[in-house]
């Protein structure tokens, strides 16, 4: 790939979409990115990326921006699990989503690679790890945010079929890892666990992936994905009780011990999502963040490893890069 193939990228400013930029420039491609005005460009700062500002739900905005571009990524995602509208997410993860992809097959790029979630998957009853066979139907979909991705990948699987719409779907398990500036509701887990405000814990579990292994993945189905497939982008299975056991390791404190029931944090959740209303600050404990606790979210990126030659690094390391981070930025006060 030469330095004249440019890369249109959604969402660079964010959590995931500044570390594909990143590894898009490491591989000499010349990185053009949509921005919006209001948004913190710290992740960008000293990148050599030509910015356009635009937001995606405004597709006026970045139809001439895609002129002479090869590829596209389409990271750019609201991932909230609350929100005081949830309509701003679906607006954001849909309407946005079908934007990009029309200005695209305009633009007649050659190839797309679009950032969906393990959100689209319907996770086991028992734990057992699942692939990109089991997808979740749009009524199982707890909350608006998944709603809102099971809605946008569907949406690009018709118009892989329709139109020719030359995409590779990604599907990221919960990234971790430096740049995490918002921070995601999982970057929070490692700040508050790390401050030692996290004394308790319900059981849980989640797939813990570095978010530049999840970078190279964009990469490698960029160059080896099939259209219209969909890939995970995984790394460890880890429930909720040893990921805060490693962050407390890592911050020198005491591990919480105390397993809470589900059901006696609703009111918890309830009382966190009426206080958000006054002061306009997303909650921590979230009512359908709860409900999807039912589930141990565990998933497994063997058909990525088979296809893309994917890897990743073990979830004690991409803690790590997250708790040091996290700490030269000033959040572990």
């Amino acid at each position: 790939m030469s330095q004249k193939d440019i890369a249109f990228v959604t969402g660079v400013s964010g959590f995931v979409g500044s570390a594909v930029a990143r590894r898009l420039l490491r591989e000499g491609m010349a990185v053009r990115a949509l921005v919006r005005r209001s948004s913190n460009r710290a992740n960008i700062s000293g990148l050599d990326v030509d910015v356009v500002e635009g937001d995606i739900r405004d597709r006026s905005a970045f139809l001439k921006a895609m002129k002479g571009v090869r590829y596209v990524f389409h990271v750019a995602a609201d991932y909230r699990l609350w929100a005081p509208d949830p309509a701003e997410i679906i607006a954001t993860n849909v309407e946005g989503t079908r934007n990009v992809m029309a200005a695209a097959l305009d633009a007649g790029v050659e190839r797309i690679v679009y950032t969906s979630s393990v959100a689209t998957l319907h996770p086991s009853n028992d734990g057992t790890p699942v692939d990109e066979t089991a997808p979740l139907r749009e009524a199982d979909a707890i909350g608006a945010y998944k709603k809102s991705k099971v809605m946008a990948e569907r949406m690009v699987e018709h118009m892989v079929v329709e139109t020719g719409l030359p995409a590779v779907t990604v599907n990221p398990s919960t990234p971790i890892g430096p740049r995490d500036i918002r921070p995601t509701p999982t970057g929070r887990i490692v700040v508050e666990a790390a401050c030692g405000r996290m004394p308790a814990y319900v059981d849980t579990g989640l797939n813990l992936v570095h978010v530049d292994d999840v970078a190279e993945g964009h990469l490698q189905a960029l160059q080896r994905g099939r259209i219209g497939e969909r890939y995970i982008l995984g790394g460890e299975d880890m429930t909720l009780g040893q990921m805060l056991g490693e962050i407390a390791r890592l911050a020198g404190r005491r591990a919480p011990t105390m397993r809470l029931p589900r059901q006696l944090v609703y009111p918890i959740a309830y009382g966190a999502e009426a206080m958000a209303r006054v002061t306009g600050r997303e909650p921590f404990a979230t009512v359908d963040g709860l409900r999807m606790a039912q589930y141990k979210m565990f998933f497994s990126s063997a058909k990525s490893a088979r296809e893309l030659s994917y890897r990743f690094r073990p979830a004690v390391d991409a803690l790590a890069d997250a708790y040091r981070w996290f700490g030269q930025s000033g959040y572990l006060r």
